[in-house]
């Protein structure tokens, strides 16, 4: 595993950790209980979910792994995702497909019914920003 993989799982784990101390996703999520497929750069990498709880995140490949839906982008897009601000088009995930930095794959009606949920989860990461007095 390189150094860029190992940020991306490092990631992972930290949106782990926040999603359990954020209660309010974890009811918005509470009927969630599926495993998606993150592929950055051809890389994959499994979120598993239950009952709003992440309770694994795998590095793939795997064909061994269902997942319901995926969201396949390239890093340098995922890090601007990640950017306490980020730019237009790297705000969002449907963003990311509008200017052609990311595809969505899969079961979407299972995307867009835990839509919110979703989105918000991956973005726990983002920094705060600093409110200037």
């Amino acid at each position: 595993m390189n150094a860029w993989e190992t940020k991306v799982i490092d990631t992972f784990k930290q949106i782990q950790s926040r999603l359990e101390a954020t209660p309010h996703l974890l009811r918005l999520g509470r009927l969630f209980s599926e495993t998606v497929l993150v592929e950055v750069d051809g890389r994959e990498f499994y979120l598993s979910f239950e009952s709003g709880h992440i309770v694994s995140v795998a590095e793939g490949p795997s064909r061994k792994t269902p997942w319901r839906f995926a969201l396949r982008t390239d890093a340098e897009a995922l890090d601007k995702f990640w950017q306490a601000r980020p730019e237009p088009g790297f705000h969002d995930i449907f963003g990311l497909v509008k200017i052609g930095r990311g595809r969505i794959d899969g079961d979407i009606l299972s995307l867009v019914k835990n839509l919110r949920f979703f989105k918000d989860v991956l973005g726990l990461v983002r920094a705060k920003e600093e409110v200037a007095a």
